[in-house]
């Protein structure tokens, strides 16, 4: 399933997460933290789940020295907020957000008229 676009004038809820992971996650091989995010804590199929209803933009930060390893972005429409925080309360319980030490949850509402 295709994730539905940015800017959707229906999508007027939206969500940025930043969110930082520990030392250890880091200190994992790539083929480490690959196994943990895919197999294990079942990341990206988990997100498609909520295709199109919930449209994501991930910005990769840890290597640009930001304090926050990634920032993610979300809207959705008011009649898919239950099903935006289902997603985040599923990503929130795998293995892979053991790794998470520090994150912010900001929510957003902006008027339908545009």
């Amino acid at each position: 399933m295709k994730q539905a676009p940015l800017g959707r004038l229906e999508a007027t809820m939206a969500a940025l997460i930043p969110i930082r992971k520990t030392a250890a996650w880091w200190n994992l091989t790539q083929e480490e933290r690959r196994d943990i995010f895919e197999k294990k804590s079942h990341h990206i199929a988990e997100g498609v789940r909520y295709l199109p209803s919930v449209a994501r933009q991930l910005y990769h930060s840890r290597d640009i020295g930001e304090s926050f390893d990634f920032l993610t972005w979300f809207e959705y429409a008011p009649e898919h907020s239950e099903a935006f925080e289902e997603l985040v309360r599923t990503l929130r319980k795998t293995e892979e957000w053991q790794f998470v030490d520090r994150e912010i949850d900001i929510r957003l509402m902006r008027d339908s008229k545009g």
